[in-house]
């Protein structure tokens, strides 16, 4: 299975803040929207992102206070990529290995998506549940 079709299945939605938000914010906007990692961007170009990690990280290194800092002080500013045309498999090293949870997804430098680890695994389940029932009717026909 292809990124592709994983963002055709949950939609090509963006949600993304600015540098100059407050971290205050996000973190609203997180709970409020029932996701882990936003994008930081200026127009179309990405500048970060902000995971649940960052802000839990932050706030024990600074204190409660990091809620009213700037999302450019905290975000995570060297962000990993992949395109529409990556395997699922392919990304999922790539999460592991990277210890992330969430991958932009750039196609001809455009974002077009956002891929967390918990779209794939529903795509991986969603996967295994055709196979199977391809399996039964093919035992069932024989």
């Amino acid at each position: 299975m292809l990124v592709s079709a994983i963002l055709d299945g949950k939609g090509h939605h963006i949600v993304s803040v600015s540098a100059d938000d407050k971290v205050s914010s996000v973190v609203t906007l997180l709970a409020e929207r029932k996701i882990g990692a936003v994008l930081v961007m200026t127009k179309q170009q990405i500048e970060g992102i902000i995971s649940e990690r960052d802000i839990v990280r932050v706030i024990a290194e600074r204190g409660a206070a990091a809620l009213d800092e700037n999302v450019g002080a905290v975000m995570t500013r060297k962000v990993v990529t992949c395109s529409p045309s990556d395997t699922v498999g392919f990304i999922m090293e790539r999460m592991t290995d990277g210890k992330f949870r969430h991958l932009p997804v750039l196609d001809d430098g455009r974002v077009v998506g956002l891929i967390s680890i918990g779209d794939v695994v529903k795509s991986r389940v969603s996967e295994f549940e055709h196979e199977q029932e391809a399996l039964r009717e093919y035992i069932g026909t024989a």
